[in-house]
């Protein structure tokens, strides 16, 4: 690969959550299908193709459990796409009959509620869901919603999953995880986890309460902005030689007003494609296998190591909301 000395990752979480569609939710929001048109993982791949990279798809089969055969044949598509699949989870939204059949309590629902057990068996039954149509071991995991705890790293370390997605400052402040480590750069766990966070910044002084941003898409409901105005706020000042981008299965649609998706035009699909020529001329876009052997080529180093101890200061409420 092309040595930039940058690295940026096009991450998409790939989900299909019951309160976003009214009906077909697999083929509303992952494929994007809304009639004779389509605004989802396949034109996601198509501007990828374009200049020569791949995606890393967290998949959630939990969110769809009724129909896993359809996750399954996205799962087997984006492999035979050559794309990069791993593991994403909702697992508050598995039925209660799913959890009493494998030896489990339907409470808590959350998995930053969960202990170690539930949490090593969720990443285990999903994660072979995943590798069992690949042939590939899953590398890396991301947690629902950023909903992640310290029985989620220590299950990711004794399941064999060497990266973990689930660093947000936002997330952290929003009461959804335990711990936010406030950079953009990849670190260590004290239990040799490498965390890869996403990308987020700190708001500009006039933005003062908006909390931190995510280096996401769309970048604004209209999403009419030139590429670079989406890259600079995370290059300002900052240490920009790594981003990593958040996308969804569904962030190339619109929403209704019953907040479905829905399809209305091309516009973002062609916003997208700028952002991806844009970050392919200044950065290596590359797979979590090419972090893997770029880390251990020692092109891309951990910074620092942050003390799992500090992840198991807050525990969450029955919602889910972590308590101060």
């Amino acid at each position: 690969m092309p040595g930039k000395n940058r690295y940026a990752m096009l991450t998409v979480d790939t989900e299909a959550l019951p309160r976003r569609a009214a009906e077909d939710h697999v083929q509303r929001l992952i494929w994007g299908r809304h009639g004779n048109a389509s605004a989802g993982i396949r034109e996601m791949c198509r501007i990828g193709d374009e200049v020569g990279a791949r995606h890393v798809f967290f998949v959630d089969v939990c969110g769809a459990y009724a129909y896993g055969d359809q996750v399954a044949e996205v799962v087997r598509w984006l492999d035979q796409a050559g794309q990069d699949v791993q593991l994403h989870v909702h697992p508050e939204y598995l039925p209660e009959a799913f959890w009493v059949e494998h030896g489990f309590d339907y409470r808590p629902r959350f998995m930053n509620q969960f202990g170690l057990p539930k949490a090593e068996f969720t990443l285990r039954h999903f994660g072979k869901f995943i590798s069992d149509i690949t042939n590939k071991p899953l590398v890396a995991f991301r947690a629902g919603s950023f909903r992640w705890n310290a029985a989620t790293l220590r299950a990711l370390r004794s399941t064999g999953i060497a990266l973990s997605f689930n660093n947000s400052m936002k997330a952290f402040l929003d009461g959804v995880c335990p711990y936010g480590e406030p950079t953009n750069a990849p670190f260590a766990w004290s239990n040799g986890i490498i965390e890869v966070p996403v990308s987020e910044r700190r708001p500009l002084p006039f933005h003062d309460g908006l909390g931190w941003e995510r280096f996401s898409c769309p970048y604004s409901n209209t999403f009419f902005v030139p590429p670079w105005r989406m890259v600079w706020p995370f290059a300002l000042g900052i240490d920009s030689s790594f981003l990593v981008l958040l996308m969804h299965s569904w962030s190339l649609l619109h929403w209704d007003e019953n907040g479905h998706a829905h399809y209305r035009d091309d516009r973002r699909i062609e916003s997208y494609r700028r952002l991806v020529r844009k970050l392919s001329k200044d950065c290596d876009i590359i797979t979590t296998g090419d972090f893997l052997d770029l880390h251990a080529r020692g092109k891309i180093r951990t910074t620092h190591s942050v003390d799992m101890a500090l992840t198991e200061l807050r525990i969450p409420d029955s919602r889910g909301k972590v308590i101060s």
